[in-house]
């Protein structure tokens, strides 16, 4: 009985927030492309994109084989461009970033 009204008493005044704190707080994600001029078969982009993923604050990766590239979603508060090169170079894979033309 006890635990049934401070249940309800928790669940009224989070009802009463407008939303959770860390939505609040959370960092606009960025989006960048790499070019992965390594590329040389189709197993490649399995790896770049599992190397990618290990990353802290990177959401998504995505590889192109014929593209010879990278889509990464990342939170740049965790991660840096640099941590995102590295991860590829170290999986043996160099990359540099996409400059916008």
């Amino acid at each position: 009985m006890i635990r049934a009204l401070i249940l309800s008493f928790v669940l009224g005044i989070t009802a009463l927030l407008p939303f959770p704190l860390s939505i609040a707080n959370a960092a606009e994600v960025q989006t960048v492309m790499l070019d992965v001029p390594g590329m040389t078969c189709k197993f490649c982009p399995i790896t770049i994109r599992k190397a990618l993923l290990k990353v802290p604050g990177v959401t998504e990766a995505k590889s192109d084989f014929p593209g010879k590239t990278a889509t990464v979603t990342f939170d740049p508060d965790k991660a840096s461009l640099s941590d995102l090169t590295q991860a590829t170079a170290n999986a043996g894979y160099p990359s540099t970033v996409r400059t916008q033309e």
